[in-house]
């Protein structure tokens, strides 16, 4: 009798568990679906129809946008597509990190590889093993990163601060920029070699000014957002304001 208990236990634990796996799969397409990137501008739909046929494949990615265009969010809608989307999605922004700390950030280090060192530590890239590596802000990466990151791509290796070996990986990255990166490998910013590896499929992200269409869409889930997280259902939108947000430039998206 025991026996056959633990093992209905067992079978209800397993029953709860896919459940729970179930509810934050249906959780997450919500979230991290194509369709949840609002609009149906031209411009837009041809952007997200390219991005949905490489999800299904391990191209180098680059994103290219404006300041609040949603490069983020594009980039998590095709690891979520693809087939790595059961594996890490791992981010970090070149810019928002000190130099000196963001090479040991994305390549790790081992013990002793500097003062402070008392454990090794895996990097982005090593956490991200199997999935995705998402570099926002790739052109604020430094001229000496960039070359590591070149190794990166071209054979799959990383090398840890401090340590005599690589290490193989395998992730797909994409990364996302501001800036003209093809503007900056004429000035010497930026490489030219590391510049075409990164930018295999780039996908351009078009302002809001170039979507106008788009707006009265994205204003009525932004307000009905509101609504809802300020517990004000009894709010409504002038008649008047939606022609006004249409006509306005959006500095910053």
């Amino acid at each position: 009798y025991d026996a056959l208990l633990l093992a209905v236990n067992r079978a209800l634990e397993r029953q709860t568990l896919l459940e729970e796996v179930r509810t934050l799969r249906s959780a997450l397409d919500q979230r991290y679906g194509f369709e949840n990137i609002l609009g149906h501008s031209k411009v837009l739909l041809r952007v997200l129809e390219m991005a949905s046929r490489v999800a299904q494949h391990d191209s180098t990615v680059l994103i290219q946008g404006e300041t609040g265009t949603g490069k983020e969010l594009l980039a998590r809608a095709i690891h979520h597509n693809s087939r790595r989307r059961n594996r890490p999605f791992a981010t970090i922004n070149c810019g928002a990190i000190p130099k000196e700390l963001l090479e040991a950030e994305l390549f790790g280090f081992t013990r002793g590889a500097f003062t402070g060192a008392h454990a090794p530590k895996a990097g982005k890239i090593e956490r991200a093993d199997g999935g995705t590596l998402f570099l926002d802000e790739i052109g604020e990466l430094p001229l000496e990163m960039q070359v590591k990151l070149l190794r990166l791509l071209q054979h799959g290796e990383l090398e840890k601060v401090g340590a005599t070996a690589v290490k193989s990986v395998d992730i797909r990255v994409i990364a996302a920029t501001n800036r003209n990166l093809l503007a900056m490998t004429e000035d010497g910013t930026f490489r030219e070699d590391l510049y075409y590896r990164l930018a295999v499929v780039p996908l351009m992200l078009p302002p809001l000014r170039e979507r106008k269409e788009d707006i009265p869409e994205l204003v009525q889930n932004i307000f009905r957002r509101l609504k809802d997280r300020h517990g004000m259902p009894e709010l409504t939108l002038a008649s008047n304001l939606r022609a006004l947000l249409a006509s306005y430039r959006w500095p910053g998206n």
